[in-house]
């Protein structure tokens, strides 16, 4: 079967991964499961073993958005919601059940998500996605850099999102199909091949205004998309030995998410100290050194 996806979604020089071999790699997400239940477990014992109001329990400040990706919902994050919660970050979901919408439509919903948790906070939010979720996490940066402080996306092919293995290829056909037939609310062919992919598309290549953060992490054995195509020019790159999906669910890949956040936190801190030191000093200090 030929992809139903637009040629400009597949750049020349990318090439999605194929056949049962590369589905293979997907295997090791019992592995990674079983990671999960481990760590899940081990943090549960570690918290009942602190007093409710121990000064070590870190207040969740830093508002962080997770989005879910292609054809599935938030409960996916939920592992990495509650981990990230316990290092100090307040994550919100992102009210997406099933991502298998209109792109456009769903990045137009995100962004009144962001700013009705910047306005609730009354600051800045980073997104962290998954595959689909980080492409319209990349764009909506691009579009809003007044209310999102970083992004972080999780095996999102951004520079190629069509370079991607024929069973995904074949669910956003089937999708298109169901669209034609009359079922509401999925992937219609213009949102694959037509403008509204190219709006989409288009959008997660704008330039990044230099004080929103991004890192890109990406797997060599992503067995779903090109990780090549992960890897976009403007972000700090990371490698993890995840699967695709298995990026949604491996505390690996969790410590990864969280040092991103970690560094872009610090790397904000570090740029307002840089600006406040060289700002003018205040007149009275100017009057004080002038020579006599």
């Amino acid at each position: 079967m030929n992809s139903p996806m637009g040629d400009f979604l597949k750049p020349d020089g990318f090439v999605g991964p194929r056949g049962l071999r590369a589905l293979s790699q997907e295997g090791s997400i019992g592995a990674e499961v079983a990671r999960y239940v481990r760590r899940s477990r081990a943090d549960k014992r570690a918290r009942a073993a602190l007093p409710y109001a121990d000064h070590r329990r870190p207040q969740p400040v830093e508002p962080v958005l997770l989005v879910p990706g292609f054809m599935a919902g938030d409960g996916t994050l939920a592992g990495m919601s509650a981990m990230l919660r316990g290092t100090g970050y307040r994550t919100y979901r992102s009210h997406i059940r099933v991502n298998f919408g209109c792109t456009r439509e769903t990045a137009d919903h995100l962004e009144r998500r962001v700013e009705a948790i910047a306005t609730r906070r009354g600051r800045k939010v980073t997104i962290v996605g998954h595959s689909l979720g980080g492409m319209l996490a990349r764009g909506l940066a691009a579009r809003r850099p007044d209310l999102i402080h970083g992004i972080v996306s999780m095996g999102s092919p951004i520079l190629a999102p069509g370079a991607v293995h024929q069973v995904l290829a074949w669910d956003a056909d089937l999708l298109t199909r169901l669209t034609r037939a009359g079922v509401r609310g999925l992937m219609s062919e213009d949102c694959i091949a037509g403008s509204c992919a190219r709006a989409s598309f288009d959008e997660s290549h704008l330039p990044l205004d230099p004080g929103v953060g991004f890192t890109a992490v990406y797997s060599r054995r992503d067995g779903i998309v090109d990780w090549r195509a992960c890897v976009d020019p403007a972000a700090v790159p990371v490698e993890v030995t995840a699967s695709h999906v298995g990026m949604a669910i491996d505390p690996l890949v969790f410590d990864v998410v969280r040092d991103a956040l970690d560094g872009q936190r610090r790397a904000r801190a570090a740029q307002a100290a840089t600006q406040a030191a060289t700002q003018d000093p205040a007149p009275e200090i100017r009057l004080r050194l002038s020579p006599a």
